[in-house]
């Protein structure tokens, strides 16, 4: 696992939440490296709750449709 991963998974655990993450990226309307790498930690952790999935896959649904843009 790189030390990005890790810092990643640190952050995450440290009151980043899956509904913060996803107010931030609806509100900027853009997915930056640093969101995709929380996205990224949010889906492998095992404890993740139906809720939160939920919100992951809307996010995915609406870059797919163009309503979000990833970003580097």
């Amino acid at each position: 696992m790189s030390d990005l991963s890790l810092y990643t998974l640190a952050f995450a655990s440290q009151g980043q939440t899956v509904a913060e993450l996803v107010f931030q990226v609806c509100r900027t309307g853009t997915i930056d490296y640093h969101h995709r790498q929380l996205l990224q930690s949010f889906l492998l952790q095992e404890h993740l709750t139906e809720e939160d999935h939920t919100a992951i896959d809307r996010l995915l649904y609406a870059v797919r449709r163009g309503w979000l843009q990833i970003v580097d």
